[in-house]
């Protein structure tokens, strides 16, 4: 029986994935199959795998149809989050596909790929998520 193994992220530069990725989230990087090409992030936890970067010659898609939604409990904490993660390197995009009064904000990793940073207290339910 198959099962859900981890959300897989393709990136140009191994070593800055895993030092943004591991801090913005508070994961560790593990030897499990690790290369050049390849590294496993689990939670700090010790609770499981988390996330897979991949070195990809790809470039980021601007609007992806998979991406992470990282969540934050009230819109103080959104704020907060998206500045820590602007600091270690991610960067806001400009989206013009908000809705309005969006309870999310849409930032890329160093690699240009986009996730959001929700603010669940101001959840929609999914409805208003960015969309191709």
């Amino acid at each position: 029986m198959l099962r859900l193994g981890m959300p897989v992220i393709g990136v140009t530069d191994v070593p800055r994935a895993v030092a943004f990725w591991t801090a913005a989230l508070d994961l560790v990087a593990t030897e499990e199959r690790a290369s050049e090409t390849w590294r496993t992030l689990e939670h700090a936890d010790g609770s499981g795998r988390a996330l897979g970067l991949l070195r990809s010659a790809s470039p980021a898609e601007p609007r992806p149809r998979v991406h992470l939604d990282l969540f934050a409990e009230t819109r103080e904490e959104q704020r907060s989050e998206i500045e820590r993660l602007t600091r270690l390197g991610a960067r806001t995009v400009d989206w013009d596909s908000y809705p309005p009064d969006p309870d999310f904000v849409v930032l890329a990793d160093p690699d240009g790929n986009i996730f959001c940073v929700v603010d669940l207290s101001h959840a929609a339910g999914g409805s208003d998520r960015p969309r191709d």
